[in-house]
């Protein structure tokens, strides 16, 4: 390899890892938090008997499944101007990401509530837990272990998605690796090496996956 690629590759190598731990982590940690949140309420309004509490949480379903992620964060970023809404890259980033998890995750949260066996929710009523209460200290937390894994590939997915807020302008390993790329012009080499950043990213957090699960599992087992 020539000498010149090589020092391109070793010098870019920590800016764009930076942007990575600077940017695109915290970007999906974030989104992803406030998605679970939407989600779980989601969920549970699909669960909910009054039909038109579940036909708003599947008509918000239906929306983030059937369009591309990338439409939704122009409409967030460069729709909403239009009627005078004006946010912020970073903002406009976070909001398109958690409502997209949002969407994703509600269906997996509602099976994985679905999954508990009905006896759980008897067996709390009969030592007085309200339909709260029961939910919150017996049912999520069984939920919790079968979620786990679908959960888990939704955050790394999410990871590899948050290039696409470099499209509005959000610093972050993609967007980094666009702008060295087009200060050196090497955009093969450049793109290959973000390329590689995010695949390690994706196996460090699949070996905390592997990790969790394990230890969800010795904890059901007790």
């Amino acid at each position: 390899m020539d000498q010149t690629l090589w020092d391109l590759i070793v010098s870019s190598f920590w800016p764009l890892l930076l942007a990575g731990l600077t940017g695109t982590i915290p970007l999906a940690i974030i989104s992803f938090v406030f998605g679970l949140i939407i989600a779980l309420g989601v969920a549970l309004l699909r669960l909910s008997p009054n039909p038109v509490l579940s036909g708003i949480a599947r008509f918000y379903i239906s929306i983030i499944r059937g369009s591309p992620l990338l439409v939704q964060l122009f409409v967030i970023f460069y729709g909403l101007p239009a009627i005078g809404l004006v946010v912020d890259p970073w903002p406009s980033a976070i909001i398109a990401f958690s409502l997209n998890v949002g969407g994703y995750a509600a269906e997996v949260i509602r099976a994985a509530i679905l999954s508990v066996p009905k006896g759980q929710w008897e067996a709390a009523y009969t030592i007085g837990m309200s339909s709260r209460l029961s939910l919150v200290r017996i049912i999520l937390p069984q939920a919790a272990r079968v979620s786990v894994p679908p959960l888990s590939n939704t955050f790394i997915s999410l990871v590899k998605d948050t290039s696409l807020a470099s499209l509005i302008l959000v610093t972050e390993l993609f967007r980094r690796a666009q702008e060295i790329a087009a200060f050196s012009l090497e955009f093969m080499v450049i793109y290959l090496e973000a390329a590689v950043i995010y695949w390690i990213f994706c196996l460090v957090l699949s070996s905390g996956q592997g990790i969790l699960e394990k230890r969800l599992d010795r904890y059901v087992a007790h």
